[in-house]
């Protein structure tokens, strides 16, 4: 039986950073982990009213995590907090109450900026969103990666000082990802 991740990369665009090292740690995985993206671009805004109604955006990233043995969410901060795009997939997937997909599915945060704080407080909202809603989150190493741009080099692909950085972030997903829930 092969693990699962469900990646979640909180940028919307399409030349996005965060977008680079969550492809880089991809391949970085052992190949008996498939990761599957979660497309957040479609999904409209969480409303309540939505509960007793089949959205298929919404059907398809909750079955997609539901699924998944782990979830990677890579993400930017957006004024000192996660993106709107990524706090919308984590509410949609926590509803309808007493459905919630995240209770203790285990997840890990990698936070990027071109700011000195490397998106440090958008990862905290994010553990402490995930916290509430009962996920295992993946304690060490954290990653939030200050002044990431620095960490490309000028073809957009990942300093050699940033892989080996990241080398022990990816083993430590692939052995978190794949291990048994107790």
């Amino acid at each position: 039986m092969s693990t699962t991740i469900a990646l979640i990369i909180g940028s919307l665009r399409k030349a996005s950073i965060n977008r680079k090292f969550a492809e880089y740690i991809v391949s970085q995985l052992p190949d008996d982990i498939k990761v599957e993206e979660v497309i957040i671009d479609d999904l409209p805004l969480y409303n309540q009213d939505y509960d007793d109604q089949s959205i298929d955006s919404y059907d398809r990233v909750r079955q997609q995590i539901k699924t998944a043995n782990a979830v990677l969410i890579v993400t930017p901060e957006h004024n000192r907090t996660m993106p709107a795009a990524l706090k919308n997939v984590i509410d949609i997937g926590s509803r309808p109450h007493g459905d919630s997909v995240w209770t203790t599915k285990r997840v890990a945060v990698v936070t990027a900026s071109p700011g000195t704080y490397g998106g440090r407080s958008s990862g905290l909202d994010v553990r402490k969103s995930m916290q509430m809603l009962s996920a295992q989150m993946m304690i060490s190493p954290e990653v939030y990666l200050g002044h990431a741009t620095d960490s490309l080099d000028d073809a957009g692909q990942v300093s050699e000082r940033t892989q080996k950085f990241l080398k022990k972030f990816t083993d430590e997903l692939a052995t978190f990802a794949g291990r048994i829930s107790v």
